[in-house]
């Protein structure tokens, strides 16, 4: 719990994956993608609760054996391409609500990003309560500046392709830019439900992560990848 407000952790897993066919369940380092997730929020001293929002039953399977509550399946509709994480939260929590069950908080938990830690999960709330927000995104540290970045014209002229107060600089006096790492969505249940947002307005703070907890794998390559830091890590 945070103080006397209920936490609920959703881990949304459908079965359907292009890329990298049945990514949320596939084996890394000896046991199902999502039971990493499961774990690490089921470690948490925060969370109240670990519910996976999956249609498949194979997966709600391999959750509910990991020790996370799988209560109903996710409508059909919901486990689309096109369906979005907020819809997916709101009919979790709509379901949950017809049993009389509600939460305060949410935090979402993509199954794709393992090496996301139950330390990374209480820093996030941590984050949360420090600031008094009602919404916390996870983020880390691009590789490549933008700012050395561009489109190229048809004749592959570089002029113009940095701007010129960007042009002799080291990589280390650019601004730091960061994106989306997908490991950590963080918000007030009611905040999101008026504004069908994680990031809610005037009230959104990043929380920082290392890169190397910031692997979200969605082919082989980041499979390698992540798999590369994980032995590091046992060594």
């Amino acid at each position: 719990m945070i103080g006397d407000k209920r936490l609920l952790a959703i881990i949304p897993a459908r079965a359907g994956s292009k890329r990298l066919p049945g990514k949320n369940i596939i084996d890394f380092a000896g046991k199902p993608m999502i039971s990493w997730s499961i774990e690490a929020a089921l470690a948490s001293k925060y969370i109240d609760n670990v519910i996976v929002s999956t249609e498949d039953n194979n997966i709600a399977k391999i959750s509910k054996r990991f020790g996370a509550e799988v209560p109903f399946l996710r409508p059909k509709e919901l486990a689309t391409d096109e369906a979005n994480s907020v819809d997916v939260i709101i009919s979790v929590l709509d379901n949950l609500q017809l049993r009389n069950i509600f939460y305060d908080y949410i935090i979402l938990l993509q199954p794709t990003s393992p090496l996301r830690g139950v330390r990374d999960i209480n820093k996030s709330i941590e984050l949360m309560l420090f600031k008094e927000c009602a919404s916390v995104v996870s983020v880390c540290k691009v590789n490549h500046n933008p700012l050395w970045i561009n489109t190229l014209p048809d004749d592959d002229s570089m002029i113009n392709f940095i701007d010129n107060s960007f042009l002799n600089k080291s990589s280390q006096d650019l601004p730091h830019y960061y994106k989306l790492n997908g490991a950590i969505y963080l918000c007030d249940s009611k905040r999101l439900r008026d504004e069908k947002s994680l990031f809610i307005k005037e009230s959104c703070f990043a929380f920082k992560m290392n890169f190397s907890h910031s692997i979200d794998i969605d082919s082989k390559d980041d499979l390698h990848l992540a798999n590369s830091f994980l032995d590091k890590y046992n060594s």
